[in-house]
């Protein structure tokens, strides 16, 4: 028995799984928005620190833009605010810093800038160290701790976000859904007292 379908129907199945493979790597991002986790504020003698992570970054889409030569751009918001009961909140520190991948395919390296290190390269083979480094952020100086008062309350608000993708002219048309690669995560805070 030879079952026939009609023409539109095997037009319409054909669209609907092209459909589905395209937007299968946007799909997987919706699922898993990028956060801000492993938050920790410390300090040394002089400095107040903060480390923390963007989990869930790396979607397949931009994994592959890397690896094809595409320099990726992970950009960093940090502030540190006193947080005071009937007047505005007094800003103390305002950060603004980039995490810059690019991926050489002739070395078969990755070389991460990470602009709060004085903008100095790293070189590495693996890709889990390259995604690992541009994703952490790692004993960065909020302030002076001499720029704190014993026993008043503060608030840190962190948030990161994936750069447009910058490419040559020509390919723009061809690829304008690399818009749909881009990534913000919310603002995240944490309250402490000095």
């Amino acid at each position: 028995m030879t079952l026939h379908l009609p023409r539109r129907a095997i037009v319409a199945s054909v669209i609907l799984i092209c459909l589905g493979m395209f937007f299968a790597p946007w799909s997987y991002a919706a699922r898993k928005k990028a956060v801000i986790s492993d938050i920790v504020l410390t300090n040394t003698r002089d400095d107040l620190l903060l480390y923390f992570t963007v989990k869930n970054c790396f979607t397949p889409s931009i994994t592959k833009a890397i690896e094809a030569g595409i320099t990726t751009t992970f950009t960093f918001i940090v502030k540190l605010y006193e947080t005071r009961r009937f007047l505005p909140d007094r800003l103390i520190s305002n950060l603004k810093f980039r995490h810059e991948i690019s991926y050489d395919s002739l070395k078969k390296t990755y070389a991460i800038r990470l602009s709060e290190r004085d903008n100095g390269v790293i070189k590495v083979k693996d890709f889990r160290t390259a995604k690992k480094l541009m994703a952490e952020v790692v004993a960065l100086k909020l302030t002076k701790l001499n720029n704190l008062s014993k026993g008043v309350h503060y608030q840190v608000t962190m948030m990161a976000e994936l750069d447009k993708i910058k490419l040559p002219f020509y390919l723009h048309s061809i690829l304008f859904f690399l818009s749909l690669w881009d990534f913000e995560t919310d603002w995240y805070t944490l309250d402490f007292r000095y």
